[in-house]
């Protein structure tokens, strides 16, 4: 298998001391299985727009992202892109097509520079045979996939676009955070990116954007999206507990 690499010099640390671990589907892993996993991974890293796989390529392995953002993206029959999942520090990808047999059902690409451990689908499969709390963990994490693919599909038969891009703004929150000031997303997107969650025309979320910004809900700084009422912002995307 190939895929693309930068320059960047080789991440030279162990599952078992990734700062990651505790929150990721190896927290559970036994020490000896982990060891064993360190044999068999390699790490990669991308620069920002450099792809780790296509959709519609056969998959050999599993992706865990160590850190940088990521984002999942499908081609629609309309021909554009629509984000699927964004990927953050800690989560594994490209698994559904290991454990499915079928070939990546979308394309990874690295939203910023990114360092990504790669796993031999025959390490994987071995792990998961060996332990059946991983068993159970990534049970957990399908069935969390499926909730959220329903919800996505709800959203867009359901939901006016207004709703769905205030929604799209504390989707990208949840996932990356915000930066020391606590309310600056730790994340950088472009409108076309933001556009491609929400399944909207670029040129719409601009001018969502604009409105969010003069109703006081947010402040734009370039690239940047400062998040100044979330409650507000809770309120026009709909979302309830």
């Amino acid at each position: 298998m190939s895929f693309s690499k930068s320059n960047l010099p080789e991440y030279t640390g162990n599952c078992k001391d990734c700062s990651h671990r505790i929150n990721s589907f190896f927290c559970k892993a036994k020490s000896d299985a982990l060891d064993k996993l360190d044999k068999e991974r390699t790490t990669s890293h991308y620069k920002k727009g450099e792809t780790i796989f296509k959709e519609g390529q056969r998959p050999f392995g599993i992706f865990c992202l160590f850190n940088g953002k990521i984002k999942l993206s499908k081609i629609g029959d309309d021909g554009k892109e629509h984000i699927i999942r964004l990927i953050k520090p800690g989560d594994l990808f490209g698994y559904r097509s290991i454990l499915g047999a079928d070939k990546y059902h979308a394309s990874a690409v690295a939203i910023d520079e990114a360092t990504v451990c790669f796993i031999p689908k025959e390490q994987f499969i071995e792990l998961l045979d060996g332990d059946k709390n991983l068993t159970f963990e990534m049970i957990k994490i399908l069935s969390e996939d499926l909730k959220n693919a329903e919800l996505q599909m709800t959203h867009m038969a359901r939901k006016p676009v207004r709703e769905r891009a205030a929604e799209a703004i504390l989707f990208i929150k949840e996932t990356y955070g915000y930066e020391e000031d606590g309310q600056t997303i730790n994340a950088i997107f472009s409108r076309e990116d933001i556009a491609n969650i929400v399944g909207t025309a670029t040129e719409t979320i601009i001018r969502l954007l604009s409105e969010f910004n003069r109703e006081g809900m947010i402040q734009l700084q370039g690239k940047k999206i400062k998040i100044v009422d979330e409650k507000k912002l809770i309120f026009i995307a709909n979302i309830f507990d």
